[in-house]
């Protein structure tokens, strides 16, 4: 058995993905996007910021110690050894200041989803689609108990997670390297001209409930979330269309109506004007907050007698 002093186990776990790959085998390394690389074998395997993930197998890890092991299916010592032997390695070239994009890494799951769960029926929302979601992976329940609302790309890879606390403290977060283009989203079963857009997931979520208690198809529609209010320039002629709906359309060229959800606050009435200012001319825009409360989980707490503090602020 080979031994090595901590020196040598140090220096090599010195070496990350990057720049093992870069210097040792240089055409398994591939260009993504956005100072992101991928590999040759492994087109999920993203490397990025001096980190790497397997996405479609849920693993990754800083160096290119922990990639030889876990993906090349190397022993501890026969990836020290070979290393250490490989000559000509340039450290942490990965580092360039043209190469910053932050890695996406997705929060570790739970061994069950019951607080999430809990969580979401404690807003109203229907168990079906609850657990439609969560077969799809599209959300899930954290190792902190914490709700995780996944938003994946056309290849079905993750690109955002927006993270919502089970209590009632409304904590709430993007993870770093989120992309906002892909945010939470329910896609149509079928061929379908029109998008609805909201707020948040929990409103999405919210409105494909109110669709099944009426009796209608929810999963017929295509379902989209903002992440977050957009906030349009100061001057509303001069904002831009949201990141998330942008892209959609760009990858959905026949889609021609456009239902904006959005809140029935000053923020909300404020984001739908400027995206209608926006994109009229090429759209037909809908305007449909809201009946009752300030957003849909508001209208959904309302149909089903669940308290809620702002049923009377608001009414259309």
């Amino acid at each position: 058995m080979a031994y090595f002093s901590k020196e040598d186990i140090v220096k090599a776990k010195e070496i990350d993905l990057y720049s093992y790959l870069k210097s040792y085998d240089p055409e398994e390394l591939i260009y993504d996007s956005k100072g992101t690389y991928t590999t040759k074998t492994h087109d999920s395997l993203k490397i990025s910021n001096g980190m790497w993930y397997w996405f479609s197998r849920g693993i990754g890890g800083k160096t290119a110690l922990e990639y030889l092991i876990k993906v090349k299916d190397y022993s501890f010592t026969e990836a020290v050894s070979h290393l250490l032997g490989t000559k000509g390695i340039v450290k942490n070239s990965f580092s360039s200041p043209t190469l910053n994009e932050k890695i996406f890494i997705l929060p570790q799951k739970d061994k069950n989803n019951n607080k999430a769960i809990a969580y979401l029926k404690s807003r109203g929302i229907d168990n079906d689609i609850i657990f439609e979601c969560i077969n799809n992976d599209f959300l899930y329940q954290d190792i902190h108990k914490n709700v995780v609302f996944v938003g994946y790309d056309n290849k079905c890879y993750p690109r955002y997670a927006g993270i919502r606390g089970t209590n009632n403290s409304r904590f709430m977060y993007e993870i770093s390297g989120s992309d906002k283009s892909y945010s939470f989203r329910l896609i149509s079963n079928r061929n379908n001209n029109s998008v609805h857009l909201f707020e948040s997931a929990i409103d999405l979520l919210s409105y494909a409930t109110l669709k099944k208690i009426n009796n209608e198809t929810w999963y017929n529609e295509n379902l989209l979330s903002l992440a977050g209010i957009y906030k349009p320039a100061q001057n509303v002629i001069d904002s831009k269309t949201p990141k998330t709906l942008a892209n959609f359309l760009k990858n959905n060229p026949k889609i021609n109506t456009i239902f904006l959800h959005l809140d029935n606050d000053n923020a909300g009435r404020l984001a739908t004007l400027a995206i209608k200012t926006s994109l009229s001319d090429s759209y037909k825009i809908i305007d449909e907050p809201p009946k009752i409360g300030k957003d849909f989980n508001d209208f959904l707490c309302y149909k089903l007698k669940i308290n809620s503090k702002n049923y009377n602020n608001y009414y259309r």
